[in-house]
């Protein structure tokens, strides 16, 4: 019997691309783990605790959702199209999911219903609608590491050590062995340092409760207490711990983790990403209109 060949282009086509749908996830459970780092001894400073200094930067999608999330268009793809698109990308969350009080799921659904909405009109509740990066807020504390920028850490003999992010051009102070509690909320917190062994571990509090976690709404309230490690695991690798608790929002403390890299370009560096120009019409150009009125 003869086959129309136009028909049995199209049907090979469908049939291959049938295929290649059943083929990925299965070609994503059999992609290999990476290997485990072998036992590393970073270099050391004069003080002899490990090098951290360096540009690092981490390559997870956990600020548009820290949970598993699929592919999703911008809040406006009639405009910006893919360019606007959220990327997929699996959980940093150990257990998958954050352990949200029942009231709370409601909180982060209404968060990402609002996340581009902004109104300045209040003093008092200003800070309180649409995502803080929206707005060109500084990240907070765990948000600026796994914010698809790199950040500098400056570790010398003194007992600082500073970390210094691309968005915003925000910083924060780690102190050493310190012991006084933070003096007043704000928005990258209070940062405590100490080392166990090779890992700089960084406890922070004192951390604004209008930051959020990520684009998707995960937030926390005024009791939020983040811990940090950083272990160096290659000269190129750090391993990134954050365990994150607060009463008030979660049933129990949970932890992310994922690796940061070494940004090895020659002569790279901080660039400035001073924002706050790119949100001015956003957030105060109904007012200069009515204004000129």
């Amino acid at each position: 019997m003869d086959t129309d060949p136009l028909t049995f282009g199209v049907s090979k086509v469908t049939m291959l691309a049938a295929l290649a749908v059943i083929a990925m996830p299965l070609l994503a459970q059999r992609t290999p783990p990476a290997p485990a780092f072998s036992a590393y001894r970073a270099p050391r400073l004069a003080d002899g605790h490990p090098d951290l200094n360096g540009i690092w930067q981490a390559f997870v999608t956990a600020d548009w959702n820290l949970q598993d999330h699929e592919a999703a268009p911008g809040p406006h793809p009639e405009l910006m199209g893919a360019y606007g698109a959220e990327p997929p990308g699996q959980s940093v969350i150990e257990g998958g999911e954050i352990p949200y009080q029942p009231w709370a799921l409601e909180k982060r659904k209404q968060n990402f219903e609002k996340r581009m909405m902004t109104d300045v009109s209040s003093d008092k509740t200003w800070h309180q609608l649409g995502d803080p990066e929206l707005k060109c807020y500084m990240p907070g504390v765990p948000r600026a590491t796994y914010m698809p920028y790199p950040f500098q850490i400056v570790q010398g003999s003194a007992p600082y050590v500073l970390i210094a992010y691309q968005f915003t051009s925000s910083t924060r102070v780690i102190r050493m062995d310190y012991k006084a509690e933070a003096p007043a909320p704000s928005w990258m917190g209070w940062s405590r340092g100490r080392w166990e062994g090779d890992t700089l571990v960084v406890d922070v509090t004192g951390l604004r409760e209008e930051t959020w976690l990520d684009r998707a709404g995960d937030f926390h309230g005024d009791e939020l207490h983040v811990v940090e490690r950083y272990t160096p695991a290659s000269p190129y690798h750090l391993m990134y711990e954050a365990t994150i608790e607060d009463p008030k929002v979660y049933t129990k403390p949970w932890k992310i983790s994922f690796p940061l890299y070494r940004r090895m370009e020659k002569n790279m560096q901080l660039l400035e990403f001073k924002c706050v120009p790119f949100t001015e019409e956003m957030l105060f150009g109904r007012y200069r209109k009515q204004a000129a009125k």
